[in-house]
């Protein structure tokens, strides 16, 4: 009863934050505090989605981290990465500009969560974790958490260059100009790219088997989503790459990690009845 309740109330904090955050979005006259400050002034979008986050951790800690080891099949997966996904978000907007990408964050961790809620999870895997293994999949989530963040901001990259074209600013009023945008998806990737690296480093090391039969898949396209972003970080370096194609890099290489986890996990958890070993 408590799990259920929790798995309502954080989606409903999360979704009341980001329909907040579009209301200022479009009504930019509604503050007058720029968007890198307003998080630090306790703004209500940002007590709302952190009083979702604590709300979050209280549902983790009696789903995911109830037993040992953590049961991370898929939708248990999916809320803490829901968790991390805006843990990373409000942290980051204490000093950069990024609150308007809770408009697309905020209600994915709602799905996110609400799936957990709706769709029975795997069974955990009974087989425990030493501590480089966990290490491991710390800065996996970690990575993807920041990878993920970087798509969302490609995304509203486009959404911000096409409304512009069709000159109707005025519906994201309060997102910083283009160029700051551009500059904020670089640091994402390059960060996101750097634990990434790391992540597939201590595979590499720590895992017995990193292609072993379930776990190939997820590392083949581990090592396409790094070399894709390897090549937006070099194309950037070397020729200045901004705009739209960066964009269709970052979603690229969002992609291809996407389906590396969370396909792969649907694919073996949901149809196969497998989970990675």
């Amino acid at each position: 009863m408590l799990n259920s309740t929790l798995a309502l109330a954080v989606p409903a904090l999360y979704l009341a934050a980001a329909l907040l955050i579009w209301r200022q979005a479009r009504h930019p006259q509604l503050e007058s505090a720029e968007p890198a400050r307003r998080w630090r002034r306790g703004s209500a979008p940002a007590m709302l989605a952190l009083g979702g986050l604590l709300l979050h951790a209280q549902l983790l800690r009696h789903t995911v981290f109830a037993q040992s080891p953590p049961n991370l099949s898929l939708f248990g997966a999916g809320s803490l990465f829901a968790f991390q996904l805006v843990l990373v978000l409000l942290l980051a907007a204490v000093r950069v500009p990024v609150e308007s990408l809770g408009l697309l964050v905020l209600p994915l961790a709602a799905i996110l969560v609400a799936l957990g809620l709706l769709t029975p999870s795997a069974p955990p895997n009974p087989v425990a974790l030493d501590w480089q293994v966990e290490m491991h999949i710390v800065l996996a989530t970690l990575a993807y958490s920041l990878l993920a963040l970087a798509a969302a901001q490609a995304a509203l990259i486009w959404l911000q260059d096409r409304l512009l074209r069709r000159h109707r600013p005025a519906l994201l009023a309060r997102v910083p100009p283009l160029e700051t945008m551009d500059a904020l998806l670089f640091q994402m990737v390059l960060l996101g790219f750097f634990l990434l690296s790391l992540a597939l480093l201590s595979g590499l090391v720590f895992v017995d088997d990193l292609f072993a039969q379930h776990l190939a898949h997820k590392t083949l396209l581990s090592i396409l989503a790094w070399l894709v972003f390897a090549t937006l970080l070099w194309g950037r370096w070397r020729h200045g790459w901004r705009g739209q194609r960066a964009v269709h890099w970052t979603l690229g290489g969002g992609l291809t990690l996407t389906l590396a986890y969370f396909g792969s996990k649907l694919v073996l958890e949901l149809v196969l009845g497998r989970q990675w070993s």
